[in-house]
């Protein structure tokens, strides 16, 4: 589309410049004409094809197509052949003159058509530019996408380091308690035997050995219990980890589809107004009451901005740009200026918490 434009405007421009030039010289020495030394369609044809070989554009894909024609519409350039010869042969020097001199009174209507051909010079820089001019703006961009998504990925990697470092520490403790069931286990089996062996020997020994029994198994239960709850905290941190996960890509894709709900709702509902994208942003971020406020604020300015009570000016220093700075629900700000076309924008909508920044962005317009 803009090589299109350009194209456009560089034909108007050309033939707007073109006319006017040509209108200046193309009658040439009038003393040449009036004695009748040259004809008048001599020295038009001649005047003429003398300044478009002098315009370096036209060997470069620019066409220009020059007609000059008499106030009874006949054509005068370009001429159908060489009249010269012809004339100077019927008409004397005085005859040539008051011919030009009628001629000269009656007056000539120039006319040039500029056209700019698709597959010359002069279109092949002008796309070559935009080209160029548009890998720029997506090589930016990018970039600019790249960075962002790598510093997204790099914190989701600490998270999960540090997950994985958890899930580390909970394995060793896992295999620490195995060792100690194992142990236990040996034990239990030595004491059983050793029971068996006491039994034999003296029954006034089994209560003792009941006790001792009893001791084991229950240290055994507790570490199989506590084994079990770190199974199961292992599993509740991979859960929350891919919720968490979810979660982030849900609140982004919340955030998107609110901000352009606000976005048509403000063209709708308030159409003398202009709402920056800040201020969209800023108001989606609002409370529902601090979102009632701020819209009462845009209805007053959209009605008559004199009702507004305006607490004071930001940046109306000179070469600034002026812009108000209303309170609501006081804690709340937003900040207005008038545009160009007397259109009231709203820049931006905070709170006291988020002026620093809204600040920072007031600073940079």
């Amino acid at each position: 589309m803009l090589f299109v434009a350009s194209i456009q405007i560089i034909e108007q421009h050309l033939q707007s410049r073109y006319t006017n030039e040509i209108e200046e010289i193309y009658i040439g020495d009038t003393t040449a004409l009036l004695n009748g030394s040259i004809s008048i369609n001599e020295s038009i044809s001649h005047n003429i094809d003398r300044y478009l070989r002098s315009k370096k554009l036209l060997g470069l894909g620019v066409k220009a197509v020059v007609t000059v024609r008499t106030r009874a519409n006949s054509i005068v350039y370009p001429s159908a052949f060489d009249q010269s010869d012809t004339l100077a042969s019927q008409h004397t020097s005085l005859q040539v003159a008051k011919e030009n001199y009628a001629a000269l009174n009656q007056g000539f209507v120039v006319s040039v058509q500029v056209s700019v051909a698709l597959l010359q010079v002069v279109s092949f820089v002008i796309l070559s530019f935009y080209l160029i001019l548009s890998i720029l703006i997506f090589l930016f961009s990018y970039q600019k996408s790249s960075r962002k998504a790598e510093n997204d990925y790099q914190q989701i990697q600490v998270e999960i380091d540090r997950l994985q470092d958890v899930e580390t520490q909970h394995k060793v403790t896992l295999l620490e308690l195995n060792k100690q069931k194992q142990q236990l286990s040996a034990e239990l089996h030595q004491v059983q035997n050793a029971v068996d062996t006491e039994k034999e020997k003296a029954s006034q020994t089994e209560d003792e050995m009941i006790d001792e029994i009893e001791r084991l198994e229950a240290s055994i239960e507790e570490n199989v219990r506590l084994h079990l709850e770190q199974a199961e905290e292992i599993e509740t941190l991979k859960a929350k980890l891919s919720n968490y996960e979810k979660e982030t890509s849900k609140d982004k894709k919340q955030k998107r589809k609110a901000t352009e709900a606000y976005h048509k709702r403000f063209r709708t509902l308030y159409k003398s107004l202009v709402v920056n994208d800040r201020a969209v942003s800023g108001f989606a971020a609002l409370t529902a009451d601090l979102q009632l406020k701020a819209e009462e604020i845009m209805l007053q300015l959209h009605d008559d901005p004199k009702l507004v009570p305006i607490k004071r000016k930001v940046f109306g220093k000179k070469n600034r740009e002026t812009v108000f700075e209303v309170l609501f629900a006081y804690k709340g700000r937003l900040y207005y200026r008038t545009t160009d076309n007397q259109k009231i924008e709203v820049v931006a909508i905070g709170t006291k918490h988020t002026q620093t920044k809204d600040l920072k962005f007031l600073d940079q317009l």
